[in-house]
């Protein structure tokens, strides 16, 4: 059991703040690795406060494949609160392990080997379908690994920054980070279905395919609606990748920014697309 009850949480719900979704709203998460962690941990922390979402595919690369895999066994163990139990957790490991690695890549697997266990993840009764994006280190071809592809080696691969750190071996070929969105599974479009991309700033190839521009016309259902949740201080934090050790106060700092821009996004109705044409909720950036 990798999740640790006792362990304290300050972040608590925002007062005030009213639900922005309907019971049961399925949303699906998908984490670009140029985002900052913390600032992602901030974000999956505030949406986890909405007992009225709930998370369907998560889609991740470079270090958000990590907290992807955490914020999985936090809820397939235990539900929300055990979700931000896990995340706290894991990111306390982090910090801690900063202090005394001689460089960043080392701790990552035993880190992570405490996070979770992969087993809970890889079970069919799992709540959320996780998949984790990395690059051949051979043929830079991006692989999607899901289901019971998922490893400890293959989520350290799309953590692992190509060039600086080793690749990774898996089944006889190397793997390590990927950081090209364009290699990000397509849309699908689905009955009121939703996809937040959390990314660090803006991007052209973040504009919704074609498939999800259906005209109303042309069928019963709707098109997926793309939402995107960046970080407008996204520079602010490339310091801390460039220091062996990772401030604790530094780290909440920056999870309390992504609680703010996910809250921002929230109060903002942007869920709410049945009132609104599919145009109007194209890429609305907070």
């Amino acid at each position: 059991m990798h999740v640790q009850t006792g362990t304290e949480n300050n972040n608590a719900v925002i007062a005030g703040a009213r639900p922005a979704v309907d019971d049961g709203q399925l949303i699906d998460i998908v984490l670009t690795s140029d985002a900052h962690g913390a600032f992602v941990w901030g974000v999956l922390d505030r949406l986890l406060d909405e007992h009225g979402l709930c998370f369907g595919n998560i889609t991740a690369s470079g270090f958000g494949a990590m907290e992807a895999a955490v914020l999985t066994y936090g809820l397939a163990l235990g539900d929300r609160r055990g979700a931000r139990t896990a995340l706290t957790n894991f990111w306390r490991r982090v910090s801690h392990a900063s202090m005394f690695a001689a460089d960043t890549a080392s701790p990552l697997r035993s880190i992570l080997e405490q996070s979770i266990d992969i087993a809970e993840i890889r079970k069919n009764s799992c709540p959320v379908k996780l998949s984790i994006l990395a690059s051949n280190a051979r043929t830079d071809a991006v692989k999607t690994f899901t289901s019971d592809q998922l490893s400890i080696d293959a989520i350290v691969a799309a953590a692992t920054i190509p060039f600086l750190f080793p690749a990774v071996e898996i089944d006889g070929d190397t793997y390590w980070g990927d950081g090209d969105l364009s290699g990000l599974p397509p849309v699908q479009p689905a009955e009121g279905g939703h996809r937040l991309i959390i990314a660090s700033k803006p991007s052209t190839s973040m504009t919704p395919c074609g498939a999800c521009r259906l005209a109303a016309g042309h069928g019963a259902m709707k098109p997926t609606q793309i939402h995107t949740i960046f970080d407008g201080r996204h520079r602010a934090g490339a310091a801390l990748f460039l220091r062996p050790w990772t401030d604790w106060g530094e780290l909440t700092d920056m999870r309390d920014r992504g609680r703010e821009r996910a809250d921002d996004w929230l109060l903002g109705d942007h869920l709410f697309v049945g009132e609104r044409s599919a145009v109007d909720n194209k890429n609305r950036y907070v």
